[in-house]
């Protein structure tokens, strides 16, 4: 049987071996996911198993898929109240696959990803899942990442303008076309980046289908994953790409139709009202905050498309997900004609 793109078992073997892991068994190796973001496989013998996570095997853009942060994070926050999986081992050299990779131990609880996901969760399933994810955000959020060691990961302080700075020079680095929204949503942004913002740790990329539920219990939590976004910065900018993500359009950007889209979960504004009820965070500025996230996700859409055009394998339907960037940025005028 061939082997995987991005995937090399035998040495993966090797330096699972090497990093202390006892092998029971041959090695296998399926993939979970790939293309929209970092590769993910599981790998398990005949005894227990493991979640291995690489960057795309072409079309990578700056600042994305970065391995180091991913491990960073989560080996920081074992100690912690927020779920995490288990660390095992991280190749910061990429000797091992090719890239940098990180190992974590697998958890056999259910990812709710696509509509036909939710369709054995009753409405209270649902509510009791929007509270789960709410409430560990806010836990994310509340963590000192001083007393963890995280006080280099990040500078929190003009964050916001920076992420401005850098989804514009992504946008170039990615860009299939030119779209004058773009350049209109940028400078509005530039011109309305808030004074004052908070500082907390940001997963980046928050959603239902970036935890794993403990199995036969959608209330609860037993892992958040795919850090690679995550960095030092304003917990705003979490809450609102929570809440963007809720729109339609974003089935284009996942190529998938998505539970969390579904209108089955609370309205972007329910969302939104019911962390700051959470966490007894202000909402101030709300308005830049959806516009910057109308803008980051336009980028990655763009990007989507970018890497299946440079011969990525990005999914179905990956080289039409550009087709959701416009609506992005019309949403983000839109949210920025409300500020003004």
């Amino acid at each position: 049987m061939s082997e995987l793109a991005g995937m090399n078992t035998p040495a993966l073997a090797k330096f699972l071996t090497d990093s202390g892991v006892v092998l029971v068994g041959d090695l296998q190796v399926e993939l979970i996911s790939g293309g929209r973001s970092n590769l993910t496989f599981k790998a398990y013998d005949e005894k227990s198993a493991w979640v291995v996570r690489r960057p795309p095997t072409s079309g990578l853009t700056p600042s994305a898929h970065d391995m180091a942060r991913e491990w960073a994070v989560t080996s920081a926050l074992q100690a912690t109240d927020v779920p995490v999986a288990k660390t095992v081992a991280f190749d910061s050299a990429g000797t091992v696959l090719g890239a940098p990779t990180t190992v974590v131990e697998f958890d056999p609880g259910r990812v709710v990803r696509t509509r036909a996901d939710l369709e054995d969760l009753s409405d209270a399933d649902i509510d009791a899942n929007t509270t789960e994810l709410i409430r560990v955000l806010g836990l994310l959020h509340s963590v000192d990442f001083e007393s963890v060691g995280l006080g280099s990961f990040g500078k929190p302080e003009g964050f916001v303008g920076r992420q401005v700075k850098t989804w514009a020079r992504q946008w170039e680095a990615v860009k299939t076309r030119d779209l004058p929204d773009v350049e209109r949503l940028r400078d509005k942004l530039a011109a309305a980046v808030p004074a004052r913002s908070g500082s907390s740790i940001v997963h980046g990329d928050y959603r239902v289908d970036n935890v794993i539920l403990t199995e036969g219990n959608p209330g609860s939590i037993a892992a958040v994953v795919d850090w690679e976004m995550s960095t030092l910065g304003d917990p705003l900018t979490d809450v609102a790409l929570m809440c963007v993500y809720r729109q339609p359009i974003f089935d284009a950007v996942l190529g998938v139709s998505a539970a969390w889209t579904s209108d089955r979960y609370p309205s972007a504004d329910e969302l939104a009202e019911r962390y700051s009820r959470e966490t007894g965070t202000g909402l101030s500025d709300w308005e830049f905050y959806l516009a910057l996230a109308n803008f980051k996700l336009g980028v990655i859409g763009e990007g989507i498309t970018h890497r299946a055009l440079a011969g990525s394998d990005s999914g179905s339907g990956a080289a039409a997900a550009a087709e959701a960037t416009h609506e992005f940025m019309a949403a983000g005028l839109r949210a920025m004609e409300g500020k003004e």
